[in-house]
């Protein structure tokens, strides 16, 4: 049963729940192993193209899968995955490193907070850059 067919709200969701898992994985091991090793920037670095990859390919199957050939539905499909992205983000930052918006905010304009959101518009704009390739 294809329920997301038509619907890139949906469809971003799904999106934003595929590469968030694999993001608070990736995140978990940089923060507990991989910046004590090489600190913080080298560590977001090192994640950046695994999460871009992984982001390319979800966004690709997901566009293909439920039909997303126009421009406007993969706009509202990485505007979607975006919003929730930055939702989670803000949210995960309050409750386990208690920061408040305002100073979850300004940590994205630090360094490795500029390198992560450069991934995450990227990662926003992965199913226009997939959706060249669906034949109509």
């Amino acid at each position: 049963m294809d329920y997301v067919h038509s619907y890139p709200a949906k469809t971003g969701a799904v999106y934003f729940a595929l590469i968030f898992g694999l993001g608070f994985v990736l995140g978990t091991i940089r923060v507990l192993w991989l910046v004590a090793i090489t600190g913080e920037t080298f560590a977001v670095l090192a994640e950046q193209p695994i999460m871009l990859l992984a982001s390319w390919f979800a966004a690709r199957w997901l566009v293909r899968r439920h039909g997303l050939v126009t421009m406007r539905s993969r706009c509202v499909m990485g505007i979607t995955a975006f919003t929730l992205l930055m939702l989670a983000e803000v949210t995960l930052a309050s409750a386990f490193f208690g920061q408040s918006p305002a100073g979850w905010l300004n940590s994205i304009f630090a360094m490795p907070g500029l390198i992560g959101l450069g991934g995450q518009i990227l990662f926003a704009l992965m199913p226009l850059m997939t959706g060249r390739q669906v034949s109509g």
